[in-house]
């Protein structure tokens, strides 16, 4: 059995784990996080029933996906105001709208295009000035403004948990955001479903199942270690 093979049997074997002792019984969908990965790599993948793929970096998809079958493609990484464009005609579901002229700039380009853009809005939980998203605070009225964007959809929230040794301190972090989820959804903000969490990646993502996430981001565990 390839590698390939047998890591994605372990990674699938401890997401029904995980999410059989999540007090959720939500259904888990798995997005393969391909960056660092080849063609011959996602062939793979796809061999192995894998369906839905992640890129961190627009460039690397826009080099890749035309060489591929027709998949489902996800943005996962920080998406760059004046790729925008690029983005939506690459992936299906971005996933790192962190900030609100983004989103602007999305509604702006699929005005133009005539496609609707299907998004995560990710947060920032860590309040880390450092990273990437809307800070919990300040996440309902970015909600209320992007609610008035006619060709975004919001589909839900994202984070990323602290890469730390211990998986057991990234649970706050899904806790608030499951938390930030639930406080948002009695709003009823038109163009917000807000019916994905995604959270957890490789360290993390078993915690982030038993905490409610309903997506999870996952790469090393599958494709092994990659360069940065």
């Amino acid at each position: 059995m390839r590698e390939l093979s047998k890591r994605l049997v372990q990674v699938r074997e401890r997401i029904e784990l995980a999410r059989k002792k999540s007090p959720f019984h939500q259904t888990i969908r798995l997005v393969a996080v391909t960056k660092g990965v080849d063609v011959e790599g996602i062939c793979q993948a796809v061999e192995e029933g894998l369906r839905e793929f992640g890129e961190n970096r627009v460039q690397e998809a826009a080099a890749k996906i035309p060489r591929l079958p027709p998949l489902q493609w996800h943005m996962v990484g920080h998406l760059q105001t004046n790729k925008v464009k690029q983005a939506l005609g690459l992936f299906e579901l971005i996933q790192s709208v962190d900030r609100w002229p983004l989103a602007e700039e999305m509604d702006r380009q699929t005005k133009r295009i005539g496609k609707r853009a299907d998004v995560l809005l990710q947060v920032n939980t860590q309040e880390d000035p450092s990273k990437f998203g809307v800070r919990p605070r300040d996440l309902l009225p970015t909600l209320e403004k992007m609610a008035s964007l006619e060709k975004v959809k919001i589909l839900g929230l994202m984070t990323i948990a602290p890469f730390v040794s211990d998986p057991q301190m990234s649970r706050p972090f899904f806790q608030k955001l499951r938390a930030l989820r639930e406080e948002a959804a009695k709003e009823e903000f038109p163009n917000c479903e807000l019916s994905i969490l995604s959270m957890g990646m490789s360290q993390d993502f078993e915690v982030a199942i038993e905490e409610g996430s309903t997506m999870v981001r996952i790469g090393t565990a599958i494709f092994g270690e990659r360069p940065t």
